[in-house]
């Protein structure tokens, strides 16, 4: 019964269809964009410094190296088999203390992104993983959320097109239910129930006291829980002057979304107390859609109007002498990927 009433709370609730239900329907919108641009993968042009245009198969590591590294968590890189006490040494030459978080260089959704609360967890983690991966300072601030913005080419200022804020997957405590009784009580966090009990197996069957807060999940992944609410509407001029200003650090960065976490709103207009996470390229999904209260008329929508944004750039820069990705390179691209999510599936 529990499963049935989950399956229709999925069915009802479009937040948590598949990609393929999402995007599917608006397939003849891109064939549009196109066959205008005269090229299916156009969008490469969009960010000419990252590979792909930062649609697939980008590096996290490459995208950091362009921005100054006051912007963002102090990070490693490794590759798969490294070894551990060189890993360990290099952590503390860094400076980057337990807990910490390990994440695939090249991700998706969520998969494989691991808090790390000791030496023995990070061995556990180097078992599993199979693809280049970073290990980065966990940033201790309170608030996080996606931004999108955009700049069209030669124009000197760029926009804010969207801002969401993200719940993470949270637990309160009320003396009485066990934790995995509590997680049973949300359909958003029941959704999450088979990957918690892998990571937490029995630490889910104990009380939690009154009040006492547990973080499930330390990031916001719409994947693996968090509610994404739409809070574009944050969106002033002070705090638009502030991301425009670090994005146009950023080499030929026109279009994407930046994850940031912080401490207050008024401090992050200041370019205060603030981290950026992740800084995603012509792949971003502008999350503000997956606010629950908006229908997927209007995801869809907006959608579209973010396409129409990236069709123009990246034929603004094609101009200029920034080509697209060639049919072949394209169709590499998008089987290196099927090959990559097979391995963080695994993970």
């Amino acid at each position: 019964m529990k499963n049935l009433k989950l399956y229709f709370h999925k069915l009802f609730h479009w937040e948590y269809w598949s990609f393929e239900a999402i995007y599917i329907p608006l397939s003849l919108v891109w064939v549009y964009y196109a066959l205008r641009a005269k090229s299916f993968f156009f969008f490469n042009a969009s960010n000419p410094t990252i590979k792909n245009g930062g649609f697939l198969m980008e590096s996290k590591k490459d995208i950091y190296d362009m921005m100054p590294e006051k912007y963002y968590p102090k990070t490693l890189f490794f590759t798969p088999n490294s070894n551990f006490l060189s890993i360990i040494e290099k952590i503390n030459e860094k400076k980057i203390f337990f807990p910490l978080i390990a994440k695939p260089d090249i991700g998706m959704k969520g998969l494989a992104v691991e808090k790390i609360n000791n030496e023995n967890e990070l061995k556990i983690y180097l078992s599993k993983i199979k693809v280049d991966f970073l290990i980065q300072e966990l940033i201790d601030l309170p608030n996080e959320i996606g931004v999108f913005y955009y700049r069209i080419p030669n124009q000197n200022k760029g926009h804010i097109s969207g801002i969401v804020h993200k719940e993470l997957l949270t637990l309160v405590g009320n003396g009485v239910d066990t934790m995995i009784n509590l997680i049973k009580k949300n359909p958003r966090f029941y959704l999450q129930l088979s990957v918690l009990q892998k990571k937490y197996g029995e630490i889910l069957s104990e009380i939690l006291p009154n009040n006492q807060i547990f973080n499930l999940v330390p990031y916001g992944n719409h994947a693996r829980g968090a509610k994404f609410i739409d809070t574009t509407h944050w969106k002033n001029e002070k705090l638009n002057e502030m991301i425009d200003r670090i994005c146009q650090e950023i080499p030929h960065f026109y279009y994407g979304r930046l994850d940031i976490k912080y401490n207050t709103l008024e401090e992050l207009e200041c370019g205060e107390n603030f981290s950026i996470i992740e800084l995603n390229g012509a792949g971003s999904e502008p999350t503000h859609i997956y606010d629950p209260k908006h229908s997927i008329f209007w995801a869809w929508k907006e959608i579209i109007k973010h396409w129409h944004l990236l069709f123009r750039i990246s034929t603004d820069n094609y101009k200029k002498g920034f080509p697209y990705l060639s049919f072949s390179e394209g169709m590499k691209m998008i089987k290196d990927n099927k090959n990559l999510v097979q391995k963080l599936k695994q993970f």
